[in-house]
């Protein structure tokens, strides 16, 4: 089927696909944003959440394989990174056409530990208490009870997408074969980029990383679909021979 290269992006936890609402301007012609949204959330809010990495990738093969018939990339940020991660080693396992390259936003590899992942999840006061000292959530949400809009919608969300964060990292799996490219944001205090560039070791395929401006959640910000299209459209001309671990900040 004839058409410009797809980007699949995947949200961060607790999120919808608003962060890439504006992706497709920015690209043009060029390439085809694909925003995927999972389960439990928006349009999707009737259906139950997915914290099975297993049910994860079945939904994902099953909803996305038909549009694989391109070259195509894969942009995961946070959670989505991991939910890439997943999709990349699943769409190899079933031999499908694997992507050109995957981009991995926000997040450490799964040999790293994480201190947005506790090693028992708390009650809903103390992980809401953890969300907002984290950013993820305003400090208005800990004014409000429990009766409160963060409680009853934003809370069960990201609570689940957490434990399917936990889950895809704890499933690990070998590495990829495809080219790896890790982002970090230069605030970023959850997902440094000392600690980003570790998904070297994650890939037999080249690898490098880039930074930008802003902390966890750069995803937001407007600059980060222009790296993205300078990375994606000087790919097809760079051997993956050519890709050594190196980083640069934009």
């Amino acid at each position: 089927m004839s058409g410009p290269p797809r980007l699949f992006c995947f949200h961060h936890a607790g999120a919808g696909t608003s962060s890439f609402a504006r992706w497709q301007r920015v690209f043009g012609e060029r390439r085809e944003v694909v925003p995927v949204l999972l389960p439990g959330r928006d349009a999707r809010a009737a259906e139950p959440r997915i914290t099975d990495p297993g049910r994860l990738t079945a939904e994902l093969l099953d909803t996305l394989g038909p549009l694989l018939d391109r070259p195509y990339a894969l942009y995961g940020h946070s959670l989505g990174a991991f939910v890439a991660h997943a999709l990349a080693r699943a769409v190899a396992g079933h031999g499908l056409r694997e992507p050109d390259r995957v981009v991995l936003g926000a997040a450490l590899p799964p040999h790293l530990p994480s201190p947005l992942l506790p090693a028992a999840f708390p009650p809903d006061h103390e992980l809401l208490r953890r969300l907002v000292a984290q950013g993820q959530l305003p400090r208005a949400a800990l004014e409000e009870g429990e009766d409160g809009v963060w409680h009853r919608r934003a809370l069960p969300v990201i609570r689940d997408d957490l434990k399917l964060a936990a889950a895809l990292r704890a499933a690990g799996g070998g590495p990829l074969h495809v080219p790896v490219l890790a982002v970090a944001g230069r605030e970023d205090t959850v997902a440094p980029a000392h600690q980003v560039r570790q998904w070297r070791t994650c890939t037999t395929a080249g690898f490098a990383l880039r930074t930008v401006a802003g902390g966890h959640f750069f995803v937001r910000d407007g600059r980060l679909p222009v790296l993205l299209g300078e990375e994606l459209d000087a790919w097809p001309h760079t051997s993956p021979a050519a890709v050594r671990p190196q980083s640069s900040s934009v």
